[in-house]
């Protein structure tokens, strides 16, 4: 991709707020939950069936090392007035190559979180309606596939919008949407006949990489943290925002860990719901509620990609040009989504390889550069090349083991 192609898609899109404006603290919070809330509530009982009980330690681990990262991004932002977002560290740090290497890496994290959106959409729709087939051209199409293709038809048209204010009021309630997701799980076991009766592993080696790379996952807000920050009334209070945000985070996903792995233990699959017997009013609500999610959420991830694209291209100001690239946009995801259908290993390799690098190494590294350089031995050093050298193993193992199962799953025996 041409970096100064990217520059300026994110000058466009990125002004400061005049100084006598901003979001307050409570709203700042509020946003910050909801980047932080999102599918990877989905399979955090599944990692902790991956990883045993004393993997939720990994959980915090992983959550600590998020926030303590998110500060460092915090740090570069202050030493330069001009960052406005996550390419701009890396561009401080760099040059045009450290932009370009975010700028991508943010660029892929957000094409294959658009791909589990559809994944998702496909399995739990077949979990609703097992017995749907569809007859597409001539051929029939399974269940699973076939509702990935009606939601790519249902979402390809909010992908042609230009100004998304709209769906982002509506992907605003992903936080009542992921506390109601607990709640109903909570009341499946409880009071639905599920019960919470199954013990679970106290530890398991082998699936340690994938329940670290699920718990990444589950964290991958750093791109929007500068974006959130700038949008600060007072942005001195920004660390105290990232405190509230994971803490309330840390308990969802903890909480709905606990409740899944009691519930159905070793027979977790990499979503929740699709364990959930459909014959209940709690389940529904909980899969209906998953639903609507990625249904409001798909075009606000599609969106910067394209728009990166389309500035790259000639006739990028044609509406019939934008139409195309978002179109082949949501074709991609939806091809993707057909060739690998496996959400769990799909997540696994998102959180090993993408989130790891966007939210533990590139934030140490850009650190390093601008703040404290890497020549400055220190304390504060010697803990970043340890977050540095923690993240190269799991993102090293955990994206072999992902990709390993994924090719299991794909290339016939």
């Amino acid at each position: 991709m041409n970096t100064n192609n990217v520059e300026t898609v994110e000058s466009q899109n990125q002004h400061e707020p005049p100084p006598t404006k901003g979001t307050t603290f409570i709203r700042t919070c509020f946003n910050g939950v909801n980047t932080l809330s999102g599918v990877g509530i989905l399979s955090v009982p599944y990692a902790l069936s991956k990883g045993g009980w004393l993997s939720l330690m990994l959980l915090l681990l992983v959550a600590l090392l998020c926030f303590y990262t998110g500060l460092l991004l915090r740090r570069c932002m202050d030493s330069d007035p001009l960052i406005k977002s996550y390419p701009d560290i890396g561009q401080v740090a760099f040059g045009r190559k450290g932009r370009a290497i975010v700028s991508t890496f943010l660029y892929l994290e957000l094409f294959f979180v658009a791909v589990e959106f559809l994944i998702m959409e496909g399995d739990n729709l077949h979990k609703l309606f097992p017995k749907e087939e569809f007859v597409v051209f001539g051929s029939r199409v399974g269940g699973k596939q076939g509702f990935v293709l009606l939601t790519a038809l249902v979402v390809l048209p909010t992908t042609w919008l230009r100004s998304l204010g709209v769906l982002a009021y509506v992907s605003a309630g992903g936080v009542m949407a992921s506390l109601i997701l607990v709640v109903a799980v909570l009341w499946g076991g409880a009071f639905d006949g599920i019960g919470f009766h199954e013990r679970g592993d106290l530890w398991n080696w082998s699936g340690l990489s994938t329940a670290i790379s699920l718990f990444t996952f589950c964290y991958c807000g750093h791109a929007v943290f500068p974006t959130i920050c700038n949008s600060m009334k007072d942005k001195s209070q920004f660390p105290k925002v990232l405190h509230v945000c994971f803490v309330l985070s840390t308990i969802s996903y903890g909480s709905m860990a606990i409740f899944g792995y009691l519930m159905f233990g070793e027979h977790l699959t990499s979503q929740i719901t699709l364990n959930l017997p459909t014959k209940n009013i709690s389940s529904k609500i909980a899969i209906y509620t998953t639903l609507i999610n990625p249904i409001s959420k798909y075009a606000l991830v599609i969106s910067p990609i394209a728009t990166a694209v389309e500035e790259t291209v000639p006739f990028r100001e044609s509406k019939t040009m934008s139409c195309l690239i978002r179109t082949c946009m949501v074709t991609s995801t939806v091809f993707v989504a057909l060739v690998v259908p496996f959400f769990g290993y799909v997540m696994a390799f998102i959180g090993a390889f993408l989130s790891i690098t966007v939210s533990v190494l590139l934030p140490c590294l850009c650190y390093c550069k601008i703040i404290i350089g890497f020549k400055k031995f220190g304390v504060e050093l010697m803990v970043i090349f340890m977050i540095l050298l923690f993240g190269t193993l799991v993102a090293v193992v955990g994206t072999y083991t992902a990709l390993t199962d994924i090719i299991k799953e794909v290339v016939p025996k």
